[in-house]
Formats: structure tokens, C-alpha cells, sequence
């Protein structure tokens, strides 16, 4: 059995990372999926591909796959630098605020 380990990245319609501390081992596909010519719906056989185990650490998630004997293969999460502003959203209505309100 193949699978990988990563860590999920943040959805595209929010800008917060919950969700995204976990460690996730899911199983690839072992055979492709097939139409079915009655009714055209996609199908497959293969129930591994539709396990996701979720971990706290990637450590105990590589250490689930070599006790198991699955080989896993692991992707590194790329980290983007916290784009924090000096005085946040609240310093647009401070009262003590330098300069003219320009809207």
C-alpha cells in the first residue's frame, strides 16, 4: 500500500489557519476508476482511498505507516511568513490617530 503524509493547507476563502495543525496519512489509489455504463456514475472498488487518519505529529503518523507496513512518503508543508500589520485592523479608528481620516 502507498500512501502520504502531509499537512493540510488553509482553505482559499479564509485567511485563518484552523485546521491545518494535523498531520493526515491517506492512502492512494491502487486500481483506477471505472464508469458504469448504465447510469455513468464513476465507481471504484478500491475502499483504501477513501481512508484519511489524522495524527498530532508527523512523527506518529510516519511511526503508524512503518508499524503497519505502509510505505508513506512524506510532504513538507511550505510555510508562508504571518502577514501582520504593526497596529492591526483596530488602528484604522484609534482615537489618538496621526493624520486625516482620507475617506
Amino acid at each position: 500500500m502507498r500512501a502520504r503524509i502531509y499537512q493540510p493547507a488553509r482553505t482559499a476563502m479564509s485567511s485563518g489557519t484552523a485546521k491545518t495543525n494535523h498531520w493526515v496519512l491517506e492512502f492512494a489509489p491502487s486500481e483506477a476508476r471505472g464508469v458504469d455504463p448504465l447510469m455513468g456514475w464513476t465507481s471504484s472498488s478500491d475502499t483504501q482511498a477513501q481512508v484519511r487518519l489524522t495524527f498530532e505529529t508527523k512523527s506518529a503518523a510516519v511511526e503508524y505507516a512503518n508499524e503497519n507496513g505502509i510505505s508513506a512518503q512524506v510532504q513538507l508543508p511550505n510555510k508562508r511568513k504571518p502577514n501582520i500589520r504593526a497596529g492591526g485592523y483596530g488602528e484604522n479608528f484609534a482615537t489618538g490617530r496621526r493624520g486625516a481620516w482620507t475617506h
